[in-house]
């Protein structure tokens, strides 16, 4: 069963990548590349995932009396967590360990923007050739950085790669970028992209599979920590010509994902530390023992982590969504 599970982080850093690229894209096509409308589009995204982020961090911190694992004991980590320079270049601290992935999405929104912008309003660069450069700086770059960190860091064990390789800014960034080279090819080159889909999918699930059989015997070597991470952003590029045609379904089946989908930001910043660590603590105060303790721990956690990921959405992330419209 190991076999078959994989990194949905590092997949859905690709597919951050494809959908920003795909708004970038459409946004220089339409628009001049002005320090205006790159606001705008910082102000959009922004106004998506930082009031959530900063509303559960300010609860975090209240609660951190309260925590078991994971208490700041350095206080400029809490400054670090508001301009998200917790993992630039080292290990993510325990608290609010989810965290880590923002911190590699915020500082791609910053970064890679910027930098087309530039590249095309200032250099004069097309927009293809915009994005395709500043990927492949991004790619090698990351590449480069992985390679020093394996090359003078001990890395021995799986908690060491996670917090130096996987859980870094300056060694993700290169995900991120994949998916916006899929949004290029998916915008310029439509025709190609759906003709080619099926044989793009089963190379992107071959290459997943042959990530799976070299890490399954090898393990903190080159590879692991400096390839590994751009193999399994390439098999998901691949495949995703394939499922960007499933756009609509029926059914509960369908109904429940899209529900998921919804509530899926909310979800992801607090069901590990607010409700798992924080949440499924309190139940120590309870005579519970064996597979009762066991089924009432998972059904607290699932029960408060879809109704808490609900009203934070519905309440919260969502009104502050619709002020984007303002913005338009």
């Amino acid at each position: 069963m190991v076999f078959f599970t994989y990194d949905g982080v590092s997949m859905f850093f690709v597919l951050s990548g494809f959908l920003i690229g795909g708004i970038l894209i459409k946004t220089l096509e339409k628009n001049k590349p002005t320090v205006k409308n790159l606001f705008n589009f910082w102000i959009r995204r922004w106004l998506r995932t930082a009031p959530n982020y900063y509303l559960v961090l300010f609860l975090l911190v209240l609660l951190i009396p309260f925590i078991t694992q994971g208490v700041i004991n350095n206080p400029l980590h809490k400054f670090e967590y508001v301009f998200l320079t917790q993992n630039w270049n080292k290990p993510h601290p325990a608290f609010f360990s989810e965290a880590w992935s923002l911190s590699v999405e915020e500082w791609f929104y910053l970064i890679i923007p910027i930098t087309i912008f530039f590249l095309v309003g200032v250099i004069k660069s097309s927009v293809p050739k915009a994005i395709i450069s500043t990927a492949l700086v991004v790619m090698i770059t990351c590449l480069i950085f992985r390679y020093i960190k394996f090359a003078t860091l001990n890395i021995d064990s799986y908690e060491d790669w996670n917090l130096n390789l996987r859980k870094q800014v300056i060694t993700r960034l290169d995900s991120n970028m994949f998916g916006m080279v899929g949004a290029l090819v998916a915008f310029y080159y439509r025709e190609a992209w759906k003709k080619y889909k099926d044989i793009l999918f089963i190379a992107g699930i071959s290459i997943l599979i042959i990530h799976k059989l070299i890490t399954s015997r090898v393990e903190f070597g080159l590879y692991n920590c400096v390839f590994s991470f751009s193999l399994v952003s390439l098999g998901v590029l691949l495949i995703l010509p394939f499922l960007s045609e499933y756009k609509k379904g029926k059914g509960l089946f369908f109904k429940f994902f899209t529900f998921i989908s919804i509530i899926s930001y909310s979800l992801y910043l607090i069901n590990l530390s607010m409700f798992y660590e924080f949440g499924i603590n309190l139940l120590d105060n309870f005579s519970l023992t064996g597979k009762t303790l066991v089924f009432v721990r998972y059904t607290w956690y699932w029960i408060f982590s879809l109704s808490g990921s609900y009203i934070l959405y519905k309440f919260y992330e969502k009104p502050m969504m619709e002020l984007r419209e303002k913005f338009r």
